[in-house]
Parts: C-alpha cells; structure tokens; sequence
C-alpha cells in the first residue's frame, strides 16, 4: 500500500526527491503557476514558512501548465521568477500534470484521500507528522487563512 513516505518526485533539478525526508513534518503541498490571479499566494507561503519551517512545517510548490497555460516557463524560469519576485526560499518541484493521464503519483495519493479533480492553480493538501493528508484547500484559500490548521499540526 502506498504511503505518503512512499512517495517519490523530481525537485526542480530533476533530481529524485523522497518523501520519507519528511517523516515528522507538517506538509503543505501546492500546484503553482507564475502567471495566475493567485500567483501573489506565493508571498503568504513563503511568510508561512518561515514562520514555521524550525517547527516543522514545510510548504512543497509543484509547477502545473494545465490550467490556462499560467506556468509556461522551464523550471530555471520558475525558478528564478519566484526568487526574484517573491524571495521563495520553500521548495519548488519539477513541472507535473495534476490531472489526466499524465498525473503525478503524487497528486494521485493526495486526491485518493481527498477525491475529485484540481480545479485550479493554488489548491493545498494539507499533511500532518504522521504522512496522512487531513485537509484539502480551495484556490480561493488563502495561506493566512490556513495559518490556524498549520499551527494545530505542530
């Protein structure tokens, strides 16, 4: 059976990152996109973790293209748009599909614990110490707004 420390991904580097780094961590996983009305939730995540990070927390921001072509760049693109523009210091993934025939696993177990497709950019999974996914977050759901589950987790 598939766990959320069995899980695997590409970090922006393309170089395979394992979960189980995160055993005993609060996690919020998220698909980003550069160019989306939300984009500016990359301020809120960054403030949230490093608020947070020397307690536990980390925030994991997964590039996605599936929703109106609003992340068209390649990852050092990525990369450097959200360095410059919004100091993002959390880490950021390899380009994935959310969706579809090409989801990744990743996306795949976090939707097998909270169903239905993402909807948009910026939605959350919510995963406490222990590897199980609590909560799912709208897009409209901003990083202050979830401040208060993040904090109960820790």
């Amino acid at each position: 059976m598939t766990t959320f420390y069995n899980l695997e991904a590409s970090d922006v580097k393309k170089n395979p990152f394992d979960f189980s780094d995160w055993k005993g961590k609060v996690v919020l996983l998220v698909n980003v996109a550069s160019e989306c009305g939300f984009t500016k939730q990359y301020t809120g995540l960054e403030s949230l973790y490093n608020k947070y990070k020397d307690q536990g927390l980390v925030v994991a921001g997964f590039p996605c293209n599936q929703f109106g072509a609003q992340e068209p760049g390649t990852e050092e693109e990525i990369v450097n748009f959200c360095s410059s523009k919004y100091n993002v210091t959390f880490p950021l993934f390899a380009k994935i599909e959310v969706n579809g025939e090409n989801e990744s696993p990743v996306y795949k177990f976090l939707k097998s614990h909270h169903s239905g497709d993402i909807k948009w950019n910026f939605e959350k999974f919510l995963v406490d110490k222990n590897g199980n996914v609590v909560k799912r977050y709208a897009s409209k759901d901003t990083p202050e707004d979830i401040e208060t589950d993040i904090k109960n987790l820790l």
